[in-house]
């Protein structure tokens, strides 16, 4: 670590892929900003996950499908540790619905968390970055941006519309000390609101060459590579975390 202790700020991380990435980048050493837009006290429950792992942590509650949401988490984030050091933009909803189906509202609202979230975050955080000559920036894909699926239209253009954005940040800002990589997830257990999620989930197993779904501290572990030293020289890369499922 320099002088400048670091920081990662890790959107939706209430729960499951997000929580577990809190807590892997608390036991890294960074601190860490816990977001979430309503369950305060799921968010809570992480930042003692943090805590237990001796890292310093804000709870930043805030809607990063909203503009000013996403200044809000940014600027108390800032005002606290002086810096982003370490951006996930793992927050995102997966609505399903027929495209013909799908009115404006939803699209705009899926997009705005999916992709343009990750554009007004990485905005809020490079700065601080370019000045520091380090930083890392990790997205989140899922299958649904390399299929594309029946139903989820709106899904698949925010995670490509993510995914355009990595290579393009990879280029711009590499040489200022600053990675961007997208990490696409297969299908990961964890608490689901929707029975029929957790059940389609489950049954996606057998797509899986390993013959079981994921868990969430072997994706927080990919996002702990890259924003390490052992990630240094990755970038502008997707690494899927699938256990083999076909892409």
């Amino acid at each position: 670590m320099t002088e400048h202790q670091r920081t990662a700020l890790i959107t939706g991380s209430g729960r499951n892929i997000g929580r577990a990435c809190a807590v892997a980048l608390a036991r890294d050493g960074f601190n860490i900003v816990v977001n979430g837009s309503s369950n305060r006290s799921a968010c809570d429950e992480t930042a003692a996950a943090v805590a237990a792992q001796g890292a310093e942590c804000l709870v930043a509650m805030g809607d990063v499908g909203d503009k000013a949401g996403c200044a809000a988490i940014a600027s108390e984030a800032l005002d606290k540790f002086g810096g982003i050091d370490v951006l996930v933009n793992n927050a995102a909803i997966r609505p399903s619905a027929p495209f013909l189906e799908i009115d404006e509202d939803e699209w705009e609202r899926v997009l705005s968390i999916g992709m343009y979230a990750a554009i007004r975050l990485a905005r809020a955080a490079l700065p601080g970055m370019v000045e520091r000559g380090w930083g890392r920036i990790i997205n989140f894909a899922g299958m649904n941006a390399i299929h594309g699926y029946n139903g989820r239209a709106p899904v698949s253009v925010a995670k490509h519309g993510a995914w355009g954005l990595t290579k393009s940040l990879a280029k711009e800002f590499g040489a200022k000390g600053i990675t961007t990589n997208i990490v696409s997830p297969g299908p990961i257990a964890g608490e689901r609101d929707d029975p029929a999620t957790a059940a389609h989930i489950n049954d996606m197993a057998a797509r899986v060459p390993l013959g079981r779904v994921g868990t969430p501290e072997e994706v927080a572990a990919v996002v702990s590579m890259l924003a390490g030293d052992g990630g240094a020289f990755v970038n502008g890369q997707i690494l899927q975390v699938n256990g083999g499922a076909e892409t």
